[in-house]
């Protein structure tokens, strides 16, 4: 419920708290805040029991869009897109393994060296590729 209350939030409620309310008063009123987040919660708890007995089976078809709305918010396009290519494989050819030979465990030719690029020289007008351009 508090995801995005961190300890430095805490902290400046209490001291807030403690101004406003004095160090004798704080405590009963902490115990309160306390009590009541309980007592909601129980209530929370005890509507969505009620609903679901009510509901029965039901009650799931209902929480199926809202689960896919919290997918949704961890949505990232580049392991979707793999998902969907590589049936969730995220290293289909097996190029990110270590291996000390010339094929990977699973079969694929190794990856081959990059050649070294020199970088040029003052004046050196860069390669062009006229199919390319």
């Amino acid at each position: 419920m508090f995801e995005s209350v961190g300890w430095g939030e805490i902290l400046v409620l209490i001291v807030a708290g403690l101004f406003i309310l004095g160090p004798e008063r704080l405590p009963d009123a902490a115990a309160w805040v306390g009590k009541t987040m309980r007592k909601v919660r129980e209530f929370a708890n005890g509507a969505r029991q009620q609903l679901r007995d009510e509901m029965g089976p039901e009650f799931d078809e209902f929480r199926k869009p809202l689960e896919d709305l919290r997918q949704l918010r961890n949505f990232d396009p580049r392991k979707a897109i793999t998902n969907h290519l590589f049936d969730g494989d995220p290293d289909p050819l097996g190029l990110n393994g270590t291996s000390g030979g010339s094929s990977k465990p699973n079969g694929y030719p190794a990856a081959p060296a990059k050649p070294e690029s020199t970088p040029l020289k003052p004046g050196e007008k860069p390669p062009v590729d006229p199919d390319a351009t």
